[in-house]
């Protein structure tokens, strides 16, 4: 199983930055996928989850209504487009993915509930 997270730069507050989730090594459509990030200092927090079979998806209220994570299941990748960017967006940002289901209301953030998680990609938003 494997996670490659891409797609992290320097960006500034109010711009937007997509990052990619390729996947490889599993049914991609028997799992859940999700985004999780970690700022300096702090714990890693969940971000959003995608289920490709059950068409379900959670955002973390931090970013609703900015963030949006779509999935290519041609390609087998995840994207997470994120908008309106601020400083306290910025984070190491994995993705994880899961046994169908993970992204479920109240489990898509329980990070034990993924089975294999890709390095992080660095997001930094400057003010």
């Amino acid at each position: 199983v494997h996670l490659q997270a891409s797609g992290g730069g320097l960006v500034q507050a109010g711009g937007p930055l997509t990052l990619s989730c390729a996947t490889s090594g599993f049914t991609f459509d028997a799992h859940d996928v999700g985004w999780f990030r970690q700022a300096p200092g702090k714990e890693r927090e969940a971000v959003s989850c995608i289920s490709s079979s059950a068409g379900t998806i959670y955002y973390a209220d931090s970013v609703k209504g900015r963030f949006t994570i779509t999935s290519d299941n041609a390609d087998n990748t995840v994207y997470l487009r994120m908008n309106d960017l601020k400083s306290e967006d910025t984070a190491v940002y994995f993705c994880a993915a899961g046994a169908f289901p993970t992204c479920r209301k109240y489990l898509f953030a329980v990070q034990h509930a993924y089975d294999a998680w890709g390095q992080g990609t660095l997001v930094t938003v400057s003010s």
